[in-house]
């Protein structure tokens, strides 16, 4: 249990919050939303907060199905507890299949590219993956075409713009990002310089580092894809997390390198300039990089997660009886 728990708090949140909590009854998993650390001003909805721990929930079936067990879980069981997220029962899994089992073995190897990559080789069969992963989740995967590359760059100027005058988010976004020596927020070796951040195009507007000396002169060539849904409400947000934890691992486990531009699809306004760039109506919900990074990251570099202590309660009562 606490083996797999602790490989699913590798999943990818805004802004490194982690922003969910376990309870094991002894029977059953039971996932929630921390409603502790959601974040008021960039993510006043909860969105990206579901996104999180909809991610969570995929990177944890994952590890358990690598560990022999088939998590089975029961979504929103609770419609009248909106940060009750899931019920996961457990069944014997001796042979899972093998591409599940080496998406596990990727789980510690993923991290966020912040910096320019090359293009990866042979997409169209990488998209094929992808949307097979994204479609039990009710999730629609689009490529973009380059020439959506300045669509995307003005909406990240015009969200940074907005946010260099919001006091509010500022405050929010430096609380996180200095969390330098902790196991929360942004860690220091994932900031990239700001000439490499200005090679990204549409990436996040973070704090920045020192110059890079790896690759200054690469631009970014990572192709940029769109997970959507067919409604934009908190139903629907968790599941578009499911999707996004299986493509950023199937990505690891191919040698792929990722990042989610979070950022872009932060407003209402902004996912739905993006919408217009789509070839069908439904809501994006998030913008990911793909591609290939310039130079190996070390294990030092991947941002640290919290004590499985501090997101894990374990009771002797099963819930609900």
């Amino acid at each position: 249990m606490q083996t797999a728990l602790r490989l699913a708090g590798r999943a990818p949140s805004f802004h490194n919050t982690q922003p969910w909590y376990w309870v094991f009854d002894g029977h059953r998993l039971h996932l929630y939303a921390d409603s502790y650390r959601t974040l008021s001003t960039a993510d006043p909805h909860g969105r990206q907060q579901l996104i999180s721990c909809g991610a969570v929930l995929h990177h944890a079936r994952t590890a358990f199905a690598a560990l022999g067990w088939h998590a089975d879980p029961l979504r929103l069981p609770d419609p009248y507890r909106p940060g009750y997220l899931a019920v996961v029962d457990f069944r014997p899994w001796p042979d899972p299949p093998a591409g599940v089992v080496r998406r596990a073995h990727a789980i510690t190897e993923r991290y966020s590219e912040r910096r320019p990559m090359r293009a990866p080789g042979d997409f169209d069969a990488t998209m094929l993956s992808l949307r097979r992963l994204a479609r039990p989740h009710r999730v629609e995967v689009d490529v973009l075409e380059e020439k959506a590359r300045p669509q995307l760059a003005a909406i990240s100027e015009q969200t940074a713009a907005a946010h260099r005058e919001d006091q509010f988010h500022q405050q929010e976004l430096m609380c996180w990002a200095e969390h330098f020596d902790d196991s929360e927020g942004f860690a220091e070796t994932s900031l990239i310089s700001a000439d490499e951040a200005s090679r990204t195009h549409a990436g996040h507007p973070f704090p920045t580092a020192p110059q890079s000396v790896h690759h200054r002169a690469l631009t970014d060539a990572a192709r940029l894809v769109v997970l959507s849904c067919a409604a934009d409400n908190p139903d629907e947000w968790p599941a578009v997390g499911e999707a996004l934890s299986a493509i950023l691992l199937e990505c690891a486990s191919t040698g792929l390198s990722t990042c989610a531009l979070t950022h872009l699809t932060e407003s209402r306004i902004a996912r739905a300039a993006i919408a217009v760039l789509l070839p069908h109506a439904l809501f994006p919900q998030v913008v990911v990089r793909i591609g290939v990074a310039p130079v190996a990251h070390t294990r030092s570099a991947r941002t640290s997660r919290r004590r499985l202590s501090d997101c894990l309660e374990i009771r002797t009562t099963p819930i609900g009886e």
